[in-house]
């Protein structure tokens, strides 16, 4: 097991392998209208985290699936955080997990059937951290290794969180930093060194269990993982989806200290450069903004943080239950403000 690299086996690693935003917008605008029937509370309309569907008047159920190639060699890392990050979209919702499903696809002449083992186990000692059972699943033999997740959650239909709540005013904070991706092609480059590898696992397997909590907090106003799209691209989400534009400072953006070492140094994912040319035309960047900062914006996070944006006066409240709850700082990195869906980012 020790020689099987799994990263040499896929072509992008981790949420750097989603297909590019423009790419999907244009691959889904073929699509005929489907069924929209009045109890499904959130479904494609705003590129949210999960579909939402009312059971009662006061449950319902959060559902989404989500997997990837490996972002890592070690296997049972790999599925640690492909697990960690499918979770993430049912707690960004304001969901509590209750179960999930196995997505597996596996070049069985490739990988021996230990290595497979080893993802499936880490995968499911994430869900045992989540307090849920990993019921079932699906499996294929497939040309590259691809492990994930369908993640099953319960909110009350008054209480969930999609990217289309935000309101002129709010404040915007960021519950991990970023540079997950610039990390990971380091290490593709063996240029990460063990303490690099120890800080990436520890961000990517850190389950955003405090969304369930923030759902209860009616100043929280909205709320969305930053993933493959960069934090540029899924704060845009938000604006769009909200009527609003955002002004961040890239000072105040937080930055994990090595990937951004690496930034500076010319290393980035080609999925950072993808994401630009998607959504570049609707970020002003300030003249003070560097080019490896910029990289970092659109830096495809696997496993990253939560965007809040939430009622001023509620700020102290929110970074008090993100560090009770996840020992972890929420950062403020900007506001929402009236104006065309958009982002400025200034120094």
């Amino acid at each position: 097991m020790e020689t099987i690299k799994l990263t040499q086996f896929s072509h992008g690693g981790g949420c750097g392998c989603k297909i590019a935003p423009a790419v999907l917008e244009e691959m889904l605008s073929g699509m005929p209208p489907g069924i929209v029937p009045a109890e499904l509370l959130v479904g494609t309309d705003n590129a949210d985290d999960a579909a939402v569907y009312r059971v009662n008047d006061h449950q319902a159920v959060v559902a989404t699936t989500d997997f990837f190639t490996p972002i890592v060699d070690d296997p049972y890392d790999f599925g640690r955080i492909a697990a960690t990050n499918a979770l993430s979209d049912v707690y960004a919702m304001g969901g509590e997990p209750i179960m999930a499903l196995a997505v597996v696809g596996m070049p069985l002449d490739k990988l021996p059937r230990e290595v497979i083992g080893r993802i499936l186990e880490g995968g499911a000692s994430v869900c045992r951290d989540a307090a849920i059972p990993v019921a079932g699943g699906h499996s294929i033999d497939v040309l590259e290794p691809i492990y994930g997740l369908v993640g099953l959650g319960l909110v009350h239909p008054l209480q969930v969180k999609t990217n289309a709540g935000a309101q002129v005013g709010d404040t915007l904070l960021l519950t991990k930093p970023l540079g997950i991706g610039v990390l990971s092609a380091a290490l593709k480059k063996g240029l990460l060194d063990e303490a690099g590898y120890e800080e990436m696992i520890a961000w990517t397997t850190l389950l955003n269990r405090v969304g369930a909590r923030l759902a209860k907090m009616g100043a929280v106003h909205a709320v969305t993982d930053v993933t493959g799209f960069g934090l540029a691209g899924h704060l845009l989400e938000v604006c769009r989806a909200s009527e609003l534009r955002a002004e961040i400072s890239i000072e105040a953006t937080p930055f994990i200290e090595r990937a951004a070492a690496f930034a500076r140094g010319g290393t980035a994912t080609g999925a950072s450069a993808r994401n630009w040319s998607s959504y570049g035309g609707s970020v002003t960047l300030a003249d003070e903004v560097a080019d490896w900062q910029r990289v970092l914006l659109t830096d495809p996070q696997t496993s990253g943080g939560l965007l809040i944006a939430c009622d001023p006066a509620a700020v102290d409240e929110v970074r008090q239950l993100v560090m009770e709850v996840q020992n972890t700082e929420a950062h403020i990195i900007g506001r929402l403000i009236e104006g065309p869906a958009g982002i400025s980012v200034s120094a």
